[in-house]
Formats: C-alpha cells, sequence, structure tokens
C-alpha cells in the first residue's frame, strides 16, 4: 500500500521536505528574530545616533563628581581620626615624630616647598607641519598620550621630587597615571587637557631632570614640529595636598569553586 507522500501534492504525515525549502524558512526566520531584537533595543528611538553614548559620557562625569566628593569626605573624616589619635595616643615625641615622617612619604600629609608645574596641551586639530622635512600629522600626532604624562612624572621624580599633584590629586605610590582616548583617569577621577603635572622640589634640578628625559625629548620633537602644548613655570612656594582616597591595594582573586 503506498502512502500519499510519494505523489506530488500528497499531505500525509511522511511528506518530504526539500533542503531548499528549509533553508528558505530558515533565512525569514532568522531575519524576523533580527527585526523584534532590534525593535526591542531601540524601543521607538533611532538607534544610530549617539545617545548612548552621550549618557555613558555623563555617566562616568557623574562618578567622577561622586569620587571627588567621596574623597573630600574621606580626607576630612582622616583628619579628624588623626586628631583623636594624637590626643588618645600613648605614645612620646619620637613615636610621633616617626609617624608622622612616615605619613610624609607616603604622601598622606600636606607638604610645602618651592615647586614646579608642567602643562600639557593638545595641538591644534586643524595643526600642520611646521617644520621641514616632517610628514602632515595624523590624529594621533596631536594629542597627550599616557606615555607622555608617565615621562614627566618618572623624570620629576628622578629629579628629586618630594611629591607630585597630577591636576588637584596627590601621587602615592600606588598611584596609576592611565589615559583612554584624549582623557586621564587617575584614581576613579577623569580629566580632560590641559593637563598640569605639580612637583615639589629644587626646581633647577626639577628642570634639568625634565630636560635630560630621553621619552620628553621625543615628545618635544611633536612639540616644535606639530604644536603639542609644553610648558614649565616656576610656581614659587606651593602646598600639595595630602592624598585622601583609600590605601588598600585591589587585586583580583581567584573564584571559589
Amino acid at each position: 500500500m503506498s502512502n500519499s507522500a510519494d505523489f506530488p501534492g500528497g499531505t500525509g504525515r511522511g511528506r518530504r521536505w526539500r533542503p531548499v525549502r528549509l533553508l528558505t524558512i530558515a533565512v525569514f526566520a532568522l531575519a524576523g528574530l533580527i527585526f523584534v531584537t532590534s525593535f526591542n533595543t531601540a524601543k521607538g528611538t533611532n538607534i544610530r545616533t549617539d545617545a548612548s553614548l552621550l549618557k555613558l559620557s555623563d555617566l562616568i562625569q557623574e562618578r567622577s563628581r561622586d569620587n571627588k566628593d567621596l574623597e573630600e569626605s574621606n580626607g576630612s573624616l582622616r583628619g579628624d581620626v588623626d586628631s583623636l589619635a594624637q590626643r588618645d595616643s600613648p605614645g612620646g615625641k619620637a613615636d610621633d615624630a616617626r609617624l608622622k615622617a612616615l605619613e610624609k612619604n607616603a604622601g598622606t600629609r600636606k607638604l610645602n616647598g618651592d615647586a614646579v608645574t608642567v602643562t600639557l596641551t593638545d595641538a591644534p586639530p586643524d595643526a600642520t607641519a611646521k617644520l621641514p622635512g616632517y610628514p602632515e600629522p595624523q590624529p594621533n600626532d596631536l594629542v597627550i598620550h599616557q606615555q607622555d604624562l608617565q615621562a614627566v612624572v618618572n623624570a620629576l621624580w628622578q629629579g628629586g621630587a618630594e611629591g607630585i599633584k597630577v591636576m588637584d590629586q596627590r601621587l602615592i605610590s600606588t598611584s596609576a597615571v592611565r589615559c583612554v582616548g584624549n582623557t586621564l583617569i587617575l584614581q576613579g577621577r577623569v580629566y580632560s587637557p590641559p593637563y598640569k603635572v605639580t612637583a615639589v622640589g629644587d626646581p633647577d634640578k626639577l628642570r634639568k631632570s625634565l630636560a635630560a628625559s630621553p621619552e620628553i625629548q621625543n615628545y618635544m620633537l611633536y612639540v616644535n614640529a606639530y604644536g603639542l602644548g609644553w610648558k614649565v613655570d616656576d610656581d614659587g612656594a606651593v602646598t600639595l595636598p595630602g592624598y585622601s582616597g583609600t590605601v588598600d591595594l585591589h587585586y583580583a582573586k581567584p573564584v571559589e569553586q
């Protein structure tokens, strides 16, 4: 007895599906899934706009302001704790002096002294080569990079800096100067150029160390060729703020199984 699926137009349960027909159905199903996903993502808005990027930028700036407020609050509380500790501490003057020396070296105390400030600025976006023999600049040639800021900080330390402030934050041994695009991320806060690096120390030694740095000498080629900003000022007597953030180390931990 023959099955109806063996005949063209048959309607039996044993009907065979051709591969081409299956592929066509799969393509339409996938297209429908894409349309549904796009609709749910857009929620009636234009998904090709930069609104999401703007929202992310706003969120980063908001978190940066929150971190600044928390640092100020933390600094105030740390001052209160120090005052109570000094009042109730049974230690003598020698212990107090040793503690203050440790805090000075750690960067948690204010620091007074003569200072030098280095300012780095992006070149104009329409900058052209100002010296013969140099090619026209690429976009990366016109912005301050992480290695530029690191070179300045390292040269100032090598020049005997007693303390360094980048923008409005004091650096400590665990501080990391990082750049993403043309923005600086330092200890949870975000900054845009121009970038200012202030160091307390002997101004002559600090200037000599800056001039002797091979990395800064390379940076000066771009200053002269494309107009990147570079300025070194003697500030006279200044007061660097003490570091007010957390001093705990944060590191990755294995996931417990």
